[in-house]
């Protein structure tokens, strides 16, 4: 599995960076540059960069996240989107240094109103989990586009594996006011075990997003934050181009 990171970034760049075909016209990748500082109530801040490339139906992605513990890891992944007029479907990849490997499939079925489901993978190697959700898991939920410029939805992840009986509900918020601004609100509960065998229950936080047209700025305040001890805000920010 060490070899898993190079071999997945060579893949990721020559798709998102593929030529467009006939269908995507003159179009080339779009490309969405994230900087974000993770700030832990245990003192160990990390600071992360992450550039995504997405021409079409692909998206790659490569990161690298250090604390002041002097831990890094280096990531890269690919998905794949499948749109259909009832079936929508993403499967993605992820490697990281270490050997971690992560593969999960998700779809929402059905058209203004729809289902979600969805499935994930892990090699269960040690890895900073920048996602608030376990990823050895299940995903279940519903949604909604039938308001205009507004899209909801409600979803369950719950580890399905490991025993740690990690549960992660979402209810989120996307509100479109004009072409230049969007305004997201994600407020999660959770319970389940952290890695010290501490019981987290019905721990509430949220995470704030404001776009404006290619800039964007996101903060979260989240305690067990990926079910560790620690309360940690997130800011980040960036800019598509």
């Amino acid at each position: 599995m060490r070899t898993a990171l190079p071999c997945l970034l060579a893949l990721a760049c020559a798709s998102a960076c593929a030529p467009a075909s006939a269908a995507d016209g003159d179009a080339g990748p779009d490309f969405k540059l994230t900087l974000g500082r993770y700030a832990s109530s245990d003192g160990n801040t990390g600071l992360d960069a992450n550039l995504r490339g997405g021409l079409g139906p692909h998206t790659a992605w490569v990161g690298l996240y250090r604390d002041h513990s002097g831990y890094r890891q280096a990531r890269a992944g690919y998905e794949y989107r499948v749109d259909g007029e009832t079936l929508r479907t993403v499967f993605s990849l992820q490697s990281a240094s270490g050997g971690v490997a992560v593969g999960s499939v998700t779809s929402e079925i059905g058209g203004a109103n729809y289902a979600i489901v969805g499935f994930g993978r892990t090699n269960v190697r040690n890895y900073v989990n920048l996602n608030v959700d376990p990823n050895d898991a299940i995903t279940l939920g519903i949604g909604s586009r039938a308001l205009a410029q507004t899209e909801l939805t409600l979803f369950n992840v719950h580890d399905d594996r490991l025993h740690s009986g990690q549960n992660v509900t979402h209810f989120v918020l996307r509100r479109r006011f004009d072409a230049e601004q969007r305004l997201t609100v994600d407020f999660f509960v959770k319970r389940g075990l952290t890695g010290d065998g501490e019981f987290v229950r019905n721990d509430k936080s949220i995470s704030l997003g404001y776009d404006r047209g290619p800039l964007f700025v996101r903060f979260a305040y989240d305690p067990h934050a990926g079910f560790t001890a620690p309360t940690q805000r997130r800011l980040q920010f960036g800019a598509r181009f």
